[in-house]
C-alpha cells in the first residue's frame, strides 16, 4: 500500500514539475483573465453561456491543479510552508462559490483574483513580489522621513499662505495634500505663482521640497527595493544551481584547471611510451 502511494507521489511529482504543465497552467490563467475581461461587455446570450461554462472548467482545473500540488508534497505541514501555496489555496477555494445568489459579487471580485496566480506560477515574478515585500520595512523608515519632510512644510505653509488661498494651505492638513499634489508634479507652478504674487522668493520652498520629494526620497525607495532585489537574484540563482545534478551542474575553474593538468600528464605518458 505504501509503495503504491509512494509511485503515485513521484508521478504526480513529475507532473507537478513538468515544464508542459506549468505551461498549461499559465495558458489557463491567460485565459481565465480573458474571460473575466470579456463579463464586462455587453455580448450575446449565447456567449455569456460559453463563458460561464469555460469559467466553471477553469475553476474545476485550478480545483484538480492544487489537489495534484498537494498530494505531490512531502506531506500538509510542507505543502503550507510555503506561502505561495497557501495563497493559492484561498484563491482556488475562493473561486469555488457559486457566482448565483447573493454572494455574486464576492465570487466575481475572488475571481478577479485568479489573475494573480500568474504571479506564483512565474519564478521570476515571485522573486520581484518577494523582493517588494523585503523592502516594505526599509520603504517605511524613509516613508517616516518624508512625513516628516511634509508635515514640516505642511506648517510653514499653512503660516505663510493660509491667508492667500485657505482651500489650499488653511492648514496643516490641508497644506499637506497641496503639498503631495506639488511632489506629483500636478500643476504645481499655478500653486507656486500665486503665492509668489505676494512673497517673491516663495519659489524656493517649493524647489527645496521638490528637491526632497521628488529626487532624493524617490531615489531612497528606488535603491531599497533595487538592493533587496539583488539580494533575492543571487538567493533565487543560489536555489537554481542546489536543484541541479552533479552532472548538470557547470564545470568551475578549479575543475577546468585540473582537466587541463590531467591532459597534460596524459600527453607526457603518451609521448613516453612513443619515444
Amino acid at each position: 500500500m505504501l509503495a503504491n502511494v509512494s509511485v503515485l507521489q513521484s508521478k504526480l511529482k513529475l507532473i507537478d514539475n513538468s515544464k508542459a504543465f506549468q505551461g498549461f497552467v499559465i495558458f489557463v490563467i491567460l485565459v481565465s483573465a480573458l474571460s473575466i475581461g470579456a463579463h464586462t461587455y455587453h455580448l450575446p446570450n449565447w456567449m455569456e453561456k460559453g463563458l460561464l461554462l469555460l469559467d466553471i472548467g477553469i475553476t474545476v482545473f485550478f480545483a484538480i491543479e492544487i489537489v495534484i500540488r498537494f498530494l505531490a508534497s512531502d506531506g500538509p505541514k510542507r505543502f503550507f510552508s510555503n506561502g505561495w501555496n497557501i495563497f493559492d489555496t484561498i484563491i482556488v477555494i475562493g473561486s469555488l462559490i457559486p457566482t448565483g445568489g447573493s454572494a455574486i459579487l464576492l465570487a466575481r471580485l475572488l475571481r478577479i483574483f485568479r489573475v494573480l496566480r500568474l504571479v506564483s506560477m512565474i519564478p521570476e515574478l515571485r522573486m520581484l513580489v518577494n523582493a517588494l515585500f523585503k523592502a516594505i520595512p526599509r520603504m517605511g523608515y524613509i516613508a517616516l522621513l518624508m512625513f516628516v519632510i511634509f508635515y514640516i512644510y505642511g506648517a510653514i505653509g499653512s503660516m505663510l499662505f493660509a491667508d492667500i488661498n485657505d482651500f489650499l494651505w488653511g492648514d496643516v492638513s490641508v497644506a499637506m495634500l497641496t503639498l503631495f499634489r506639488v511632489s506629483t508634479f500636478e500643476s504645481w507652478t499655478s500653486v507656486m505663482y500665486e503665492t509668489m504674487a505676494v512673497y517673491p522668493l516663495s519659489w524656493i520652498y517649493y524647489l527645496s521640497f521638490i528637491f526632497l520629494t521628488a529626487f532624493v526620497f524617490l531615489n531612497m525607495m528606488v535603491g531599497a527595493v533595487l538592493d533587496v532585489m539583488t539580494q533575492e537574484t543571487a538567493i533565487m540563482r543560489a536555489e537554481e544551481e542546489a536543484e541541479l545534478s552533479d552532472d548538470e551542474k557547470p564545470a568551475s575553474v578549479a575543475d577546468v584547471a585540473e582537466l587541463k593538468v590531467q591532459i597534460e600528464e596524459l600527453k607526457c605518458l603518451l609521448l613516453q611510451k612513443a619515444s
